[in-house]
């Protein structure tokens, strides 16, 4: 049997109660409280008298019978019962004591704000690691260390001393933030407040010693109060539970958005692997999460833009905006912006462009549909020009621009009440709002149904990000992987013949060759495959054979074969004086073919991830590639291939022959499963150039290098 190269979950506690607890306790000990309000050890307790919380405090600390006016004990042992929820402020030194006594316990979870662990070095790691086992062996669970915690304002659980709650306590609502950066994922939490967003959940990871933010986002998927969450990562630290976390927000239709930060290139270790050099850290992850249907923010402003459009549970599958402006300025503005980001903006239907055009001569009813100044006088037309969107035009989203005059006292009243009949009529349709009002005239507006922005590029970026959700909740299951025969994988770097005896094992097929020890082994050869021929150095130790003159083509004569067996003999002997060189590859030259390239990297948090793209310039210069985690099945593989840039050229551009797509797909799709199942040794694959022959006639690869790692 081969080996499943998949990452793996490390073993750990997996009781969904215990995080439930987490999330709602009923019962809260704070070790290390304070009677100062304003101190670490003081604030959680502070914020939960302030908010109301409903379930039990219990302070420790051994030199106070009161804290903060609430009863206070010594010590773990001496608390009257097992509480759900730690929160431990101590020295880090005191840490391990106290989690210990509480895992004894049976405490569900501990929040360590304690710090001084694997922040600080290789001994802080031990000691962190110490944590994680003690607390394990008890089945209990840990947020940190280093963390600055979690809040539920749902329940008015602060297990937090983020400072940032004195601007504006979080009001409760569906949207849940997850950080790995405490300060970060607190600022987050503040704006969100300060923009009126409802929250479920502010979740503050730290050192991650134990759960992770894949782990926190489970959690909070399986919490009936969140409905959209908010995700900011500065490094994925372990990609089962992340990948897991964010397929079971996709099955419960809860969007994720995330924002992503660090972005950096593959290290020079990997600079072997061609596949490796243009599939970067960051567009792996980017790859993955927009498998997983998370769609992936530039900013802040962006994040929360998103965040509270999807709170409105409205996610088109074939997402269309219609436009209905009082400027045609704006109207520009919107059509750009859906432009750039490939936002769908048909135009009205001819029959009702003219409809419109009678009802209002100088209207602009194309799409964007300008109903002018003129609506101050008529204020139905909103109504009915809305409605011919909708009913009409088919549009999915609707955009109504009405800058200053949504909150001009002498129209918004007149300007709400139509825009309430159509949202009425539709309450499956998206509706966003541009204007400018008073916060409270906006709280109104947002009542009514509509969301509201005052930049109509944000608002478009928004609705798009809508259209990416409902696609990922709409995603069919995919098809099996296809089987592949038993292998074993080679104990060191083989020789593009062995690769491609390897591959072909497996189903990827290459063109007809022999691999040729002599001047006249190789004349045989070429003669039974027939001329043109092409030459190769077969060494294992020389993957990159162009670089040093090694591959020769249009060899058309016995007399050629036999003196560029001699020529790259030599050349190899120059170039690489210790390599192995087992000879020369003699090979079918291909034509008539598209050539494409077909890779795989091991990324070392996501696993083998598969590269296709078409080879060439369109590699080396544009690179023009998409990437995939592997194994997927033909299904994925075809929609891979289609995605590219350059894709016309392989289906026919122009009045060219389209290629064997099928047999592109199959070769892709075998390449992710034989990727997977090799096991983590395998580090790289290239096959470049693979040539996608025309429509019946297969595909071939006719460069192989499977580098395999020894370590």
């Amino acid at each position: 049997m081969t080996i499943s190269s998949a990452p793996t979950q490390r073993t750990r506690p997996n009781d969904p109660t215990r995080l439930a607890k987490l999330l709602n306790p009923q019962s809260v000990a704070v070790i290390g409280a304070s009677d100062d309000p304003l101190r670490i050890g003081g604030r959680p307790i502070s914020y939960m008298l302030s908010q109301g919380f409903k379930g039990k405090i219990y302070p420790v600390n051994p030199n106070r019978e009161t804290v903060q006016g609430v009863k206070s004990y010594p010590s773990v042992a001496a608390l009257p019962e097992t509480p759900d929820v730690a929160i431990v402020i101590v020295p880090a030194s005191a840490a391990l004591e106290n989690v210990t006594v509480l895992a004894e316990r049976g405490c569900a979870a501990a929040i360590l704000f304690s710090a001084g662990f694997a922040e600080t070095g290789p001994e802080g790691a031990a000691a962190q690691q110490k944590l994680v086992d003690v607390a394990h062996a008890y089945g209990m669970r840990l947020i940190g260390p280093n963390s600055l915690g979690l809040i539920n304002p749902c329940n008015h659980f602060y297990g937090s001393f983020a400072t940032g709650v004195e601007l504006g306590f979080p009001k409760a609502g569906g949207v849940a933030i997850i950080s790995q950066s405490g300060a970060y994922g607190a600022h987050l939490m503040a704006v969100a407040t300060a923009n009126d967003i409802g929250l479920s959940a502010i979740i503050l990871t730290g050192n991650e010693a134990d759960l992770t933010v894949g782990d926190m986002l489970q959690m909070v998927v399986a919490d009936p109060e969140t409905r959209v969450i908010m995700m900011y990562s500065e490094g994925i630290k372990e990609a089962p539970s992340l990948i897991a976390g964010l397929e079971a927000a996709r099955r419960a239709r809860k969007p994720v958005v995330m924002m992503k930060v660090g972005r950096s290139a593959v290290g020079s270790a990997a600079a072997q692997s061609h596949t490796a050099s243009i599939a970067g850290d960051d567009e792996v992850t980017d790859a993955v999460l927009k498998e997983m249907g998370v769609v992936r923010a530039q900013s802040t402003e962006q994040m929360l833009d998103i965040a509270r459009l999807a709170t409105r549970g409205i996610y088109p599958v074939n997402n269309t905006l219609g436009v209905i402006t009082v400027s045609g300025g704006a109207g520009v503005v919107i059509s750009d912006a859906a432009d750039a980001i490939g936002l769908p903006m048909p135009e009205m239907p001819a029959a009702s462009q003219e409809r419109l055009l009678k009802l209002l001569p100088f209207a602009a009813p194309r799409n964007p549909v300008d109903v002018t100044a003129q609506y101050l006088n008529e204020m139905s037309l909103i109504n009915t020009f809305t409605d011919a969107l909708i009913e009409e035009g088919g549009y999915s989203s609707i955009l109504g621009f009405f800058t200053y005059t949504g909150g001009a006292p002498s129209i918004a009243p007149r300007l709400r009440e139509q825009l309430k009949i159509v949202r009425a009529k539709y309450p499956d349709c998206i509706f966003v709002l541009c204007l400018m009002a008073s916060k409270e005239q906006i709280r109104e507006y947002e009542k009514d149904g509509f969301t509201v922005f005052e930049d109509p590029a944000r608002a478009v970026i928004a609705i798009e990000a809508m259209g990416r959700f409902g696609e990922a909740f709409a995603k069919v299951p995919e098809l099996p992987v296809p089987k592949l025969p038993v292998f074993t994988l080679p104990q060191q770097t083989p020789s593009e013949s062995e690769s491609k005896t390897l591959l072909a094992h497996v189903g990827i097929a290459s063109a007809p060759e022999h691999a040729c020890a002599s001047s006249e082994e190789a004349i045989v050869a070429a003669g039974e495959i027939g001329y043109p021929v092409v030459m190769k150095i077969l060494s294992p130790d020389i993957l990159h054979k162009s670089e040093i003159g090694g591959v020769l083509l249009d060899v058309n004569s016995d007399t050629e074969v036999r003196e560029n067996f001699v020529l790259l003999m030599q050349r190899g002997q120059d170039a690489a004086p210790q390599a192995r060189l087992d000879g020369v590859l003699v090979a079918k030259q291909l034509s008539g073919g598209v050539e494409c390239i077909l890779g795989v990297h091991r990324d070392p948090v996501f696993g083998p991830v598969a590269l296709f793209g078409l080879g060439g310039i369109f590699v080396e210069v544009l690179q023009d590639v998409v990437l995939h985690r592997c194994p997927f099945g033909v299904d994925v593989a075809e929609q891979m291939i289609r995605s590219i840039k350059g894709a016309p050229l392989l289906l026919g551009a122009r009045g060219t022959t389209p290629v064997d797509i099928q047999a592109l797909a199959q070769m892709l799709s075998r390449l992710s499963v034989f990727a997977m199942e090799a096991g983590p040794r395998l580090q790289s694959i290239d096959l470049n150039p693979v040539f996608a022959m025309p429509a019946g006639q297969g595909a071939y690869a006719a460069d192989a290098v499977i580098e395999i790692n020894t370590i």
